[in-house]
C-alpha cells in the first residue's frame, strides 16, 4: 500500500502542480490542499481523469482551527487530587455569553472544508483541504453539480460551522432546529448553548428561554504515590 500510495501522490504533485498549495503524504494517506478559487477545477480533474477516477465523494465537513493545537489539560503543576487539570476556563466553549469576549490570533486561516474521495475503478481514496478565505463570512464554490452527494454534507457544514456554499441550490439549515441560532460545532459555541426549550403548562406550549444550564467540569481525578499507598503496600507485606 505504501508505494502505491506515495505513486498517487507523485502523479498528483505532476497533474496538479500548477493550483497545489500543499500535497502530504503520511500515514498511508494523501492529503491536498488547494485554493478556493481553484477548487472547481481541481475537483474536476480529479473525478475525470482516468488515472484517478475519483468518482465518489464519500465525506465533507467543516473544520473550525481556532483551537488547534490548545489544550487545558496539563499535568504539570497538577495537585495529588487532580483537581488543577482542566479547572481554569481555557477553551472557547467553557465560556457563556455573561463572559467578556475571548480573542485568539491566529496564523492560518481559521475554517477549512475537507472532502474524502473514493476511486472503485482505481481502488484509491484521497483527501482535499480547501481553507476558507474570509473568517468573518467562511464560503467556498459548492461541489454538488459535481457529485451530487455532497447536497446535504454542505448544508449539514453550513448549519454546524456557518460555512457557505457558494453555489449550492438550497442552503439551508438540516439538522438544528428552524429557529437555531448560531452554528454549535464553531470552537466558540459555548457547550451549554444559547436557549433551552421547555414545555409551560400556564401558557400550553413549547417555549424557548435563556439557557439556565451551568457548565459543569468532569475533571479526571490524578493517583498519585502517597502515604495511603504505601501503607496498603506494608498491610500486603505483612501478610
Amino acid at each position: 500500500m505504501g508505494e502505491r500510495i506515495h505513486q498517487l501522490g507523485s502523479d498528483l504533485q505532476r497533474a496538479l502542480e500548477s493550483v497545489l498549495q500543499g500535497l502530504d503524504v503520511e500515514h498511508d494517506e494523501v492529503t491536498l490542499t488547494v485554493k478556493p478559487g481553484d477548487l472547481d477545477e481541481v475537483m474536476r480533474q480529479l473525478r475525470d481523469t482516468p488515472q484517478f477516477g475519483f468518482e465518489q465523494l464519500v465525506d465533507l465537513s467543516g473544520v473550525d482551527y481556532l483551537e488547534y493545537g490548545v489544550g487545558e489539560w496539563s499535568t504539570h503543576g497538577a495537585t495529588s487530587a487532580g483537581f488543577s487539570r482542566g479547572a481554569e476556563k481555557a477553551s472557547f466553549g467553557r465560556f457563556t455569553f455573561d463572559d467578556p469576549p475571548q480573542v485568539r490570533a491566529l496564523e492560518n486561516p481559521r475554517f477549512a472544508v475537507v472532502y474524502h474521495l473514493l476511486s472503485v475503478s482505481c481502488n484509491q481514496r484521497l483527501r482535499v483541504r480547501v481553507f476558507c478565505e474570509d473568517d468573518e463570512l467562511p464560503m467556498v464554490p459548492s461541489v454538488h453539480h459535481i457529485w451530487a452527494s455532497a447536497d446535504w454534507y454542505e448544508r449539514e457544514a453550513f448549519d454546524l460551522y456557518g460555512i457557505i456554499f457558494e453555489g449550492h441550490p438550497d442552503l439551508r439549515r438540516i439538522l438544528t432546529d428552524y429557529g437555531f441560532t448560531g452554528h454549535p460545532f464553531r470552537k466558540d459555541f459555548p457547550l451549554v448553548g444559547h436557549v433551552e426549550v421547555r414545555y409551560d403548562p400556564e401558557q400550553k406550549r413549547v417555549i424557548y428561554q435563556p439557557v439556565s444550564i451551568e457548565p459543569r467540569i468532569t475533571v479526571p481525578k490524578v493517583i498519585r504515590d502517597d502515604y495511603r499507598f504505601e501503607s496498603g503496600k506494608s498491610q500486603e507485606n505483612d501478610a
